[in-house]
């Protein structure tokens, strides 16, 4: 005689039906992939139409291209100065070196857990942007009288995604010690950076605007992955979510950035 089988269950039925750490532990980690699954779709489409040579996608890039790079070899002074912000001031290495001496200042203020994010954050958009460009393998544009050059791939824009993910990362992490009217100031400026650097690659030759596009897609799927796992932590040690107006660890501004020892540890 056999025994009549149980129906299964949905997995959020399931986890509705018990409670505990792997019951919440379970919700935040369903959570947390849905959500950066929902924040990589732009990224994904961005790939699939540049994969696919979208025939629009195609003609707004050349035509964009091709109209920035007539307009700034009007103006050489102009081209100094666009080689100088893209190499100089938002130059990936100088971003990283931003970041780098931000995981210092965190780790001497003891803030171990958010210097691992910030690390983790740089770390993983560098990497996930060199493996993405030696898949695609898209060539950089080819165009007449070049003002400037770039070695690799195309697709994406490593400046574009390092300014993106950089930017954020001090943004979320600096911004609780700015006084709450000054706030703006620092979200005009990390605006400015990523949306000048995109436009110096594109003026200068160097990528196309779909380029742009994906790095600044790929940086923010990066740093929203990151992110809702460094919020993970804060619910499992008892603090309240925070929003990207407040930064990622308000306490910051104590000195008191992080828990006791133990503070993690549930019934």
């Amino acid at each position: 005689m056999t025994r009549p089988s149980t129906p299964r269950r949905a997995p959020a039925r399931f986890l509705r039906g018990r409670s505990g750490p792997d019951a919440r532990f379970g919700v935040r980690l369903l959570t947390t992939v849905a959500l950066t699954a929902l924040v990589s779709v732009p990224f994904a489409l961005a790939l699939v139409l540049v994969e696919s040579q979208w025939a629009p996608l195609l003609r707004l890039d050349r035509g964009t291209a091709g109209r920035l790079h007539t307009a700034v070899l009007e103006h050489p002074a102009w081209v100094r100065v666009l080689d100088f912000l893209t190499h100089v001031v938002w130059d990936p290495v100088t971003m990283r070196l931003l970041v780098a001496a931000l995981v210092v200042w965190l780790l001497v203020r003891r803030a171990l857990r958010l210097a691992l994010w910030a690390a983790v954050t740089a770390t993983a958009s560098g990497l996930l942007g060199l493996l993405v460009k030696d898949v695609v393998a898209r060539a950089r544009p080819h165009l007449p009288d070049p003002v400037s050059e770039a070695p690799g791939f195309s697709f994406p824009s490593g400046h574009a995604m390092t300014a993106t993910t950089s930017c954020a990362v001090l943004l979320l992490v600096l911004l609780p010690l700015v006084p709450r009217r000054w706030r703006p100031l620092p979200w005009a400026l990390a605006a400015v950076s990523v949306v000048g650097v995109g436009y110096t690659r594109v003026a200068l030759g160097v990528h196309w605007v779909s380029d742009v596009v994906g790095g600044w897609f790929l940086g923010l799927a990066v740093v929203t992955a990151t992110t809702l796992a460094f919020e993970a932590w804060r619910v499992d040690v008892g603090r309240t979510p925070t929003t990207p107006a407040q930064g990622l660890e308000p306490e910051i501004r104590s000195g008191h950035p992080e828990p006791p020892v133990g503070a993690a540890e549930r019934p």
